[in-house]
């Protein structure tokens, strides 16, 4: 006898979660990027660690991280949210993170996560608790 490991719905409501923590931490550096740095001080960091167009990128992460992540935390367009935000993170891993080793603070142990979880969304879907389900008529 083959054992069931979870439900469909299981599944979703796992998603879900996924979506609303990481939503949380990319809200939290979005707001971080505003409001504690400010743009200029990001701006300046941006520079420090070679990012591209540090004056245009600065103020477009913030304002991915911050939107998009309350996006992500209602489950509106998560899949679409989750892709740039994906590109986000694995910016950050290739310009700073990787140099830093594995572990936090500056490794790239906890952003790999936050990576993983927005490809997790962006291929399966936002799942349980969202919008986007709301909306197509499926039940949690």
């Amino acid at each position: 006898m083959v054992q069931r490991l979870g439900s469909p719905k299981q599944a979703q409501v796992a998603l879900g979660i996924i979506r609303i923590v990481a939503a949380v931490v990319f809200i939290a550096h979005g707001y971080q990027k505003f409001f504690i740095m400010g743009i200029p001080g990001t701006t300046g960091f941006f520079t420090q660690v070679g990012a591209p167009l540090p004056e245009i990128t600065a103020p477009l992460v913030a304002t991915l991280e911050l939107v998009g992540g309350a996006a992500l935390l209602i489950g509106l367009f998560a899949r679409f949210v989750a892709i740039p935000l994906a590109i986000d993170i694995a910016t950050a891993i290739v310009l700073f993170h990787s140099k830093h080793g594995f572990f936090v603070p500056m490794g790239v142990e906890f952003v790999t996560l936050l990576l993983a979880s927005a490809v997790a969304i962006a291929i399966a879907g936002p799942g349980a608790f969202s919008i986007d389900r709301t909306l197509a008529g499926k039940s949690e």
